[in-house]
């Protein structure tokens, strides 16, 4: 059988999924099953911008684990936010901004920037310039915004407490502006923000939300809904949904990671698909239940918004590590595969200096391990690993997401 064949004959069987899109994380549904009382409390929080705008500048803190909905419940209620205050003929913008990409002062406040569509001189402008320039567009156009800084306490140790106190106090100085801008800051550990002075900590702990781990009774909710949205009727049956909500659950054992609840779904939907199934069975499930584990979900989340070239040196350690099947791998051998995987992507590769400082960011987000060298190595290198896996999955997200960062490249030049 021809290639053209083989293509045709895949392409033109039935799927299961009449919208896989709804399974993964960054797909924002119409609504979020047990996170209503969070919704409430923001729109509790930031009610000042309907009734009396650009009286106090709002600062709230949302805590949670891995998988419990912050990032879902910022954006949705944003976008319905933004919604509701355009019936009221004011204009209220959502920026979400995630600190894994954006991980110093300067990115944060140019990516502000971008969103807000502010226009800014082609010469370059210090952080101070760029901020002010923000807040004189939201006077000139009388418009108002709720910025939410994902992945906050990743920022806090990387920009470091005087950044923090830059956004959190941004109008101390001006008593007499008009507050428009407002802040939602998520953060997985409170106990992060204890680098800060405790006049600024005290400051962003005032008004907290919490998200607790999902309940399995919680998942099964979150996982009936979803598989509406996802799959065909009569594709899984309801016990199948029970029993991933329960293999997820908090109360059962689990992390109470929806996250990891909705992986575990669309990986037994791509398993049944892949063997011509119309169903989804107990088998399939249990496969995809051996795949997804917490570290997995962790790591996906924590490479997401990685720069390429982050990701391009994290593809060429698991890489090695699967080809030597050793516990470590050394510096010198990463960056000579890091080169080799460069020019395969038509990449310029980055200098010695940029990819030990992408090491160190790497293993500042507990990605991956990193160490000096000591007895039984020959001088002294920098020995990296990775203790959790299975490698052959790592290396698959990190494929596609690459593939889907030069796409997003080609498309957008940017």
């Amino acid at each position: 059988m021809s290639s053209w064949d083989l293509l045709q004959e895949e392409l033109n069987k039935p799927s299961i999924f009449r919208q896989k899109e709804s399974l993964m994380p960054e797909f924002l549904p119409d609504r979020l099953p047990h996170r209503e009382k969070q919704i409430r409390e923001l729109a509790v929080f930031f009610k000042h911008l309907i009734s009396s705008p650009g009286g106090f500048s709002q600062k709230v803190l949302i805590v949670g684990r891995v998988g419990t909905g912050k990032t879902a419940t910022a954006r949705i209620f944003g976008r319905d936010f933004v919604r509701f205050a355009k019936q009221k003929h004011l204009d209220i913008r959502y920026i979400h901004v995630n600190c894994y990409r954006n991980r110093t002062l300067y990115n944060v406040v140019l990516e502000l920037a971008r969103q807000l569509e502010v226009p800014l001189p082609s010469r370059g402008l210090s952080v101070q310039e760029m901020y002010k320039a923000v807040l004189s567009y939201l006077d000139e156009t009388n418009t108002y915004a709720i910025v939410t800084l994902d992945e906050f306490d990743y920022f806090a140790r990387i920009a470091g407490k005087e950044s923090v106190y830059f956004l959190a106090r941004t109008y101390d100085g001006y008593p007499d502006m008009i507050k428009r801008l407002n802040f939602i800051f998520i953060t997985r550990d409170p106990t992060a923000l204890a680098l800060l002075d405790s006049a600024t900590e005290s400051y962003l702990l005032r008004h907290i939300i919490r998200f607790d781990p999902y309940t399995s009774n919680e998942l099964y909710d979150i996982l009936s809904y979803r598989a509406q949205l996802a799959f065909y009727e009569g594709v899984i049956d309801d016990n199948i949904i029970r029993f991933i909500a329960e293999a997820c659950g908090r109360d059962r054992g689990g992390d109470g990671n929806a996250r990891q609840a909705l992986q575990v779904l669309l990986l037994a939907g791509e398993a049944a698909e892949k063997e011509g199934s119309m169903t989804i069975t107990m088998e399939h499930v249990r496969k995809a239940l051996s795949i997804v584990s917490p570290d997995i979900i962790r790591f996906a989340d924590s490479i997401l918004y990685l720069p390429l070239h982050e990701l391009i040196l994290l593809w060429a350690i698991v890489r090695l590590l699967r080809r030597t099947d050793k516990p470590h791998v050394k510096m010198g051998d990463v960056e000579k595969e890091y080169v080799m995987l460069c020019e395969m992507l038509n990449e310029t590769p980055r200098r010695h200096t940029q990819v030990y400082e992408y090491i160190t960011n790497l293993k500042r987000v507990a990605i991956i391990n990193a160490k000096v060298s000591g007895k039984g190595h020959r001088g002294r290198t920098t020995l990296i690993s990775i203790d959790y896996g299975p490698l052959d999955a790592l290396e698959r997200m990190i494929e596609d997401l690459i593939r889907k960062r030069k796409t997003e490249v080609n498309m957008f030049g940017a």
